[in-house]
């Protein structure tokens, strides 16, 4: 598999595979447990599956996804149990608040290009709902349901896929949100995940038959990707390209190579309790404004215009630290660095279209934060 499309070759030159603990960079997984029944938690470990420590414990029914707002300092996690999407202290695991609420077992989360919240059912009416990032209703999207919905991605043109875990199929609705049909409707015996390669295949763990499958961009079988990993549903990317892959028959996460191959299992079987991992997600950790402190987010514009391919960069930042602004996508992962000084314009061709965050440290201590979409 070629790595996902968030890897690219402008954050290939920045990384290597032996910087990812110098990147600050942590891997958080949900815990669902005994599904229905507790324990459940948040758990948060260095990105080479190192100190472990329990991220998150209180207000948990059912977890289902984790999903950083780096502007505002703060984590959403899903819980079908309860039908709400909850907010917690990004730093902390603190809880602060209910996002969202009356969801039908609310399962996978994903902002769209639009700067929605996507949010998947997994009962209710089945229909994909949108929020904005501050918890308000915005409208159901899609045009008809899926039943037992738990993994969404979209393709190059748009195109939103939806599995349906139950019916054993995976759904192509249109970017305005209309019902284009079953995309896949053969082969799979219960798909969560599932997501595009750089190359518009489509991956899925199908997680009742133990493997992680593949289809082309017209809907062909391509054939089994990765096998023997009973359960499994929870994927995130390593910045080496690298798979991360929740597997809840062995209660572990392993990191799987471009091949397929099993590089090594990067967080042991039943580590700090884990039970179910339903969700890896990786984070960059934000810089600190002090000891103890969450990061000063200030909104600035730092480039123009806020959507396009090929960007300004704003004349007035003469209090800034740091010569690199950073770009992070919208796992809160860096994808690219730009230059600041001494430079007029970024050419963002390199990375897909979709929300980046462009982050710049200042003087002061604070960080100057703009949101951008690469849109061709």
């Amino acid at each position: 598999m070629t790595n996902k499309v968030f890897w690219l070759a402008g954050f290939m030159a920045i990384w290597s595979p032996g910087s990812v603990r110098s990147q600050n960079l942590s891997m958080y997984v949900s815990d669902a447990g005994n599904f229905n029944l507790p324990p459940w938690q948040i758990l948060k470990f260095d990105a080479n599956g190192e100190n472990g420590e329990v991220f998150i414990t209180d207000h948990l029914a059912w977890p289902q996804d984790i999903l950083f707002l780096e502007p505002d300092n703060v984590v959403l996690i899903s819980n079908l149990n309860t039908g709400e999407i909850l907010r917690f202290d990004a730093s902390t695991g603190t809880y602060i608040d209910q996002f969202a609420t009356g969801i039908g077992g609310p399962t996978r989360m994903k902002i769209g290009t639009d700067g929605l919240l996507y949010v998947l059912q997994w009962s209710g009416n089945g229909k994909v709902w949108r929020y904005r990032t501050d918890g308000t209703f915005v409208d159901q999207f899609t045009s008809v349901g899926v039943s037992a919905s738990i993994g969404l991605d979209w393709d190059k043109q748009g195109n939103l896929y939806v599995s349906s875990y139950d019916e054993r199929y995976v759904r192509k609705f249109s970017p305005t949100g209309a019902d284009l049909g079953k995309f896949i409707s053969s082969n799979l015996a219960g798909p969560t995940n599932i997501w595009f390669d750089e190359e518009g295949d489509l991956l899925v763990n199908d997680y009742n038959a133990g493997s992680v499958k593949r289809w082309d961009n017209n809907g062909s079988f391509k054939g089994v990707f990765i096998s023997n990993v009973p359960q499994c549903e929870g994927v995130g990317f390593l910045p080496d390209g690298n798979l991360l892959l929740g597997i809840g028959g062995t209660s572990s996460v392993g990191s799987y190579n471009s091949a397929g191959e099993l590089v090594n299992t990067i967080i042991p079987s039943g580590s700090l309790g884990l039970l179910t991992p339903n969700a890896v997600v990786l984070r960059q950790d934000p810089i600190s404004s002090g000891i103890g402190s969450p990061p000063m987010f200030k909104n600035r514009n730092i480039l123009t215009p806020g959507t396009g391919v090929v960007f300004q960069i704003s004349t007035d930042l003469m209090d800034t630290k740091d010569p690199f602004a950073e770009v992070t996508n919208t796992l809160g992962v860096v994808v690219a660095k730009i230059q600041i000084k001494d430079s007029v314009s970024w050419d963002a061709s390199d990375l897909s279209n979709g929300i980046y965050f462009i982050t710049l440290a200042l003087r002061d201590q604070s960080i100057s934060v703009q949101k951008i979409v690469v849109q061709r």
